[in-house]
């Protein structure tokens, strides 16, 4: 196989987390007597960090630098005891890493939510899958930022063309393309189609068995 190593995104590309997620700022909000946000609405305030969706989600009158600070902290401090309550993996997920595997592809995450979430959650969903789990520790290197994705291709010891980054969003797919790596979509995350080949999809997945295809191809 041309491609050995798979870095994947990880809120609506491996796990559908938006409930946790919602249900977390929505407290903080509520604890505010500010307005509350649909779960549909958080679908599109994810993918550029926690703080930056609390900001989404905070009203305009109250979007200062200090509020935007005081609820982070608040909504990290719920998120962090409930972000694997409804947080599922997608149908499909477990046995295309199980075929990963099986065929040595070295596995890797990189998230735009806080490393310790990321790893926390990986580590509860997916034991033993995963040789590298990067989430975000500094706010200049997430994603679109190529940094922490060429540094993974470094640990696993392979080139960025040998690895295919498979991720829900416009920004994996500027993140993939940045790094020189095989930008792949998937629709089964939380954003639309016209957005995955605008920014660079050379590949979108149904399903996560589709990936295998392009693997075989290759």
């Amino acid at each position: 196989m041309k491609y050995k190593g798979i870095i994947f995104d990880l809120d609506g590309t491996l796990v559908n987390s938006v409930e946790d997620i919602a249900n977390a700022m929505n407290s903080v909000l509520k604890s505010h007597n500010f307005p509350t946000h649909s779960y549909e609405d958080y679908q599109y305030f994810v993918g550029s960090g926690l703080r930056n969706l609390v900001s989404k989600a905070l009203p305009s009158s109250h979007n200062d630098e200090t509020q935007i600070d005081h609820c982070f902290q608040l909504m990290i401090e719920v998120y962090r005891e409930n972000c694997t309550h409804q947080t599922k993996y997608y149908e499909g997920i477990i046995e295309l890493l199980d075929y990963l595997k099986a065929h040595n592809i070295k596995l890797s995450v990189f998230s735009n939510k806080a490393d310790e979430l990321s790893k926390k959650i990986v580590a509860v969903l997916f034991p033993n899958y995963f040789i590298e789990v990067v989430g975000l520790s500094i706010e200049s290197l997430k994603k679109p930022n190529p940094f922490e994705a060429l540094e993974i291709c470094k640990k696993l010891e392979l080139k960025p063309e040998e690895m295919i980054f498979v991720g829900d969003s416009g920004i994996d797919m500027q993140t993939a393309t940045n790094a020189n790596i095989l930008a792949v979509g998937v629709l089964w995350g939380y954003r639309p189609e016209s957005e995955l080949f605008a920014t660079g999809a050379k590949y979108i997945l149904n399903h996560p068995l589709d990936l295998i295809q392009i693997l075989e191809s290759r």
